[in-house]
């Protein structure tokens, strides 16, 4: 079989609630929390930094209607950018991390798919076949948006974009995370300082500095091993932010969210997300893992994907969000790919 998937059956206990997706964590936290003073200011700042980072971008054309995350199964695309100032970017930067989560309504489940970031794919805003990373220099959100639709025949609802800079400070503000180190690291830090970052192997805390360094390196593996790190990162965000004592630390990991996110969503469709956490049986996610190859091409690195595994996502994705025939049926015209040189 040539795509990996891992199934999650978490049941509802305090120590278990840790396989969500980090960045909805504040807002839904907030709203279980009842009518304290306290839980009513983690409210209104909730809202705040959503209302701050709200930037629509065009509806799916994928879509026949608008689509109610309270109502609907939908689909999110979490983009991972780094656009700090030792990059000195013009416009769009690469994007470093793309995530893929599907959610369904009536199983009130959730599909996580990694999308390694040098994937050789046809760029729909570049009209060339290229690492799927330029997608998002080329045309920002929507261009990313349009080529993971593109490759997976599904609709990219919403999007998340968040910059290294939230990365680490939400981690700091946390007083850093717990991760399985596998094997000795040397690795430049966010400002590109080589050999800035070491880690031993073995399980320990690291700060936010050490944890983004974590999540980038792929020296001594591949993009694969890379993605699966950036998803153990996100898990150990969510199990440190729902310990015991994280409450008191969740206007700081707010307002670190807030100054580095854009996304297509509103508050209020925030709350659709309620369900997936509070069902009878826990939290169902099952992350899904991409099968491929290294390959050069005219002297470029690039990940090829195995089309047999794309295909068995597609069809994965496309059941989980329920869509016939006729939903997925909205094609552009086929246009001859080329490749980027």
């Amino acid at each position: 079989m040539s795509t990996t998937r891992r199934v999650y059956k978490i049941k509802k206990t305090k120590k278990k609630r840790r396989k969500r997706l980090w960045l909805f964590l504040v807002p839904l936290l907030v709203l279980g929390l009842g009518a304290t003073t306290y839980a009513a200011t983690l409210y209104m700042k909730a809202q705040h930094v959503f209302n701050d980072s709200y930037d629509p971008v065009e509806a799916s054309a994928k879509r026949s209607a608008s689509v109610d995350p309270l109502e609907d199964n939908f689909s999110i695309l979490f983009i991972g950018i780094d656009d700090s100032d030792e990059r000195d970017y013009k416009g769009n930067s690469r994007s470093d991390a793309l995530i893929l989560a599907t959610f369904n309504k009536d199983q009130k489940s959730i599909k996580l798919l990694s999308i390694p970031r040098d994937s050789y794919v046809y760029v729909p805003a570049k009209g060339v076949t290229t690492k799927i990373n330029a997608a998002h220099a080329a045309g920002g959100p929507k261009a990313t948006m349009d080529t993971v639709e593109e490759l997976f025949d599904v609709p990219v609802d919403y999007y998340v974009r968040m910059n290294f800079n939230a990365f680490i400070d939400v981690v700091n503000s946390l007083d850093g995370i717990e991760v399985d180190v596998p094997y000795e690291m040397h690795e430049m830090d966010s400002h590109d300082k080589k050999n800035a970052i070491h880690l031993q192997k073995g399980i320990q805390t690291v700060d936010g500095e050490e944890a983004l360094a974590f999540a980038r390196t792929r020296k001594q593996d591949s993009d694969i091993q890379r993605g699966e790190r950036q998803q153990e990162v996100l898990k150990a965000i969510i199990a440190k932010a729902t310990s015991a004592g994280a409450l008191t630390k969740y206007t700081d990991v707010m307002e670190a969210v807030g100054d580095n996110m854009t996304t297509n969503l509103q508050f209020s469709q925030i709350k659709g997300f309620i369900k997936y956490v509070t069902g009878d049986n826990g939290l169902d996610l099952e992350t899904i893992k991409l099968e491929g190859q290294d390959s050069t091409i005219n002297g470029t690195y690039y990940y090829q994907l195995n089309e047999t595994s794309v295909a068995n996502t597609k069809l994965l994705l496309q059941s989980h969000l329920n869509l016939g025939p006729k939903e997925v049926s909205n094609q552009t015209e086929a246009v001859q790919p080329q490749v980027e040189e």
